[in-house]
C-alpha cells in the first residue's frame, strides 16, 4: 500500500512544528510537507513553482489552518473545491477559531472537518495524532 503524503498548511512556525511532532509520535510513514499559507499550498497541489518536480498525486490530507498570510483558510479551500483536479481532496481546517461563522463558511465551502486547536498541549498533540491516524491510514479516498 502506497502511503500518501500529509500537506500542512500553517503559518505559525510554533503550531506547524508541534502539528508535525504529534503526526511523528504516532510512528506515521506517511511523508509530512508543510507550506506556510494558501497561496503555497495551491502550489503544491498543481505542481507549480518550486513544487514542479515533486512526484505526482494528491494527499491523503490537507490540514489547512484558517488565518493565513496571502491566501486565508476559506480561500484556498473555494479554490480547491473548484478545482475538477483538486475537489475530491480530504481538507480538514485546523484553526483556533471558535467562531461560528468561520465554521459555517468552512462546511458551506466543502470542508470534510472543523478542528479547533485545543489550548492544552496534550490535547493539541492528542486531537493531532488522532487525525493523523484517520487522514493518513484509515481514511479512503480516489
Amino acid at each position: 500500500m502506497e502511503l500518501k503524503t500529509i500537506l500542512l498548511a500553517e503559518d505559525d512556525p510554533k503550531d506547524a512544528a508541534l502539528t508535525m511532532e504529534a503526526l511523528q509520535e504516532n510512528n506515521l510513514l506517511n511523508t509530512l510537507v508543510r507550506v506556510k499559507d494558501g497561496a503555497e499550498a495551491l502550489e503544491y497541489l498543481e505542481q507549480k513553482g518550486q513544487y514542479s518536480d515533486r512526484t505526482p498525486g494528491l494527499p491523503a490530507v490537507l490540514l489547512l489552518d484558517l488565518h493565513m498570510p496571502k491566501m486565508d483558510g476559506l480561500e484556498t479551500l473555494a479554490v480547491i473545491r473548484q478545482s475538477p483536479e483538486l475537489k475530491r481532496l480530504p481538507v480538514v481546517m485546523l484553526t483556533s477559531s471558535q467562531e461560528e461563522e468561520d465554521l459555517i463558511r468552512s462546511y458551506d465551502l466543502g470542508v470534510n472537518a472543523y478542528v479547533v486547536k485545543p489550548v492544552d498541549l496534550n490535547e493539541f498533540v492528542g486531537a493531532i495524532k488522532q487525525l493523523g491516524l484517520f487522514w493518513g491510514l484509515i481514511n479512503k479516498h480516489p
